[in-house]
């Protein structure tokens, strides 16, 4: 029995659920928005703008003319929480979730005779009937079914919207071979470039290669776990680990400029301290991003003593920022990250009390927060944005309500 996942990859999510909450945006091509702005670009576009040619990242003006009867919506990201949550219950009751992925992937574990081919089938089919029933009509998925994660994913991209594609390991890797590298989860754009440098360009030409010619491509262990993902190798995945938390936003036409950007991140700055109290982490690291309008984008990061201390990240801010460049590109967005995180046990900690003493404050700063809003406290730095950097979502992260509000 080779078959041990089943990944279920819901169809244009954002966009799907808001025909579903909205019956008169049903069977229009749609896309989501986050802000009303020809110059802002489209988060999510549905299935039927898609045929049209708008996709997430095309720009709003773009979007107008490739379909001018295209609707634009304002994205509601608390509503597509509580539909990703009514989703992983409803098919947790066909079969297990091993994992959730993101705000619109989940991993089935197939064991025991679930792992039969013709079980598996009826078990996806089963799965799309119960999404249907309990959570709406309008959330297509695709599934994909393979014997590791790696393959289901690969697999639950072939065919959509609403496909299920079935592999079985006997197949592999030769099932793959008419695949571009790019179809391949973990091949990005400088990763693809690499392989290309070295005469990969599809996955027939990726299999070609031993395992040791992999690893030096990948410069490591990288290279060996490709290999065996796609030939169907039981993998031990880790899955929801953080190794980073993030914020991004962009910025209304009266917002882009360095002023009211600035404040902007800086509001991102503390949200995303809060979540990493939350998280239990310490942040060894913080990032910051800039995108202009004419599509270039700068980028600059900090190391830091491992800290959760909002006042340390807001130095760290005002340091970073005078780097960045001082020539009059219009700001369209800008964003932030933590990484480099360790636990309470591993960190190494600042050579003064002062942290230590301020916990105690945080954590009555974020309790109130929590309770009363995002504007309840915070600090002045911020005050021009205390109307922006809301709730969002990034595809591989699903926020927490209480605390991104």
């Amino acid at each position: 029995m080779t078959l041990r996942s089943l990944l279920v990859d819901f169809n244009s999510y954002f966009a799907s659920v808001e025909q579903q909450a909205e019956p008169r945006l049903r069977g229009k091509p749609l896309a989501v928005v986050p802000m009303l702005a020809d110059t802002t670009v489209c988060i999510a576009a549905s299935v039927e703008a898609k045929t049209f040619g708008v996709k997430t990242g095309t720009r709003v003006a773009d979007a107008r003319r490739l379909c001018p009867r295209i609707e634009f919506v304002v994205a509601r990201h608390e509503l597509y929480i509580d539909y990703h949550h009514r989703a992983v219950a409803a098919v947790d009751t066909v079969v297990p979730v091993r994992a959730v992925l993101s705000i619109d992937e989940m991993d089935c574990e197939l064991a025991g005779r679930w792992s039969e081919p013709q079980r598996a089938r009826e078990t996806a089919l089963k799965v799309k009937a119960v999404l249907a029933e309990r959570v709406g009509g309008c959330l297509r998925t695709s599934i994909g079914i393979g014997p590791n994660t790696f393959i289901a994913k690969t697999a639950s991209d072939m065919v959509k919207p609403d496909g299920l594609v079935v592999i079985e390991k006997s197949e592999l890797p030769d099932r793959l071979f008419t695949l571009e590298v790019r179809a391949l989860s973990g091949i990005g754009k400088q990763m693809d470039k690499r392989l290309a440098s070295h005469g990969i360009r599809t996955v027939r030409d990726l299999c070609a290669r031993s395992r040791d010619e992999l690893r030096a491509i990948w410069g490591g262990v990288g290279g060996e776990i490709m290999h065996d993902r796609l030939r169907g190798e039981e993998q031990h995945e880790r899955h929801g680990e953080t190794a980073s938390i993030s914020h991004s936003s962009v910025l209304g036409p009266r917002l882009r400029n360095p002023g009211d950007a600035f404040a902007v991140l800086n509001r991102l700055v503390q949200k995303a301290a809060m979540r990493l109290r939350k998280a239990g982490y310490y942040a060894g690291r913080i990032s910051i991003g800039i995108r202009y309008i004419d599509g270039t984008r700068w980028d600059a990061d900090m190391k830091l003593v491992d800290t959760q201390d909002t006042v340390a990240f807001l130095h760290a801010l005002d340091k970073l920022w005078t780097r960045r460049p001082t020539d009059r590109r219009t700001i369209l967005q800008v964003g932030m990250a933590y990484s480099d995180f360790v636990g309470e046990a591993q960190r190494t900690g600042s050579l003064f009390a002062s942290e230590d003493r301020s916990k105690s404050l945080y954590s009555t700063l974020d309790k109130l927060n929590s309770r009363f809003g995002r504007q309840a406290v915070y600090f002045a730095s911020a005050h021009k944005a205390r109307d922006r950097a809301g709730l969002a979502i990034a595809f591989n992260h699903i926020p927490d309500p209480e605390t991104e509000q």
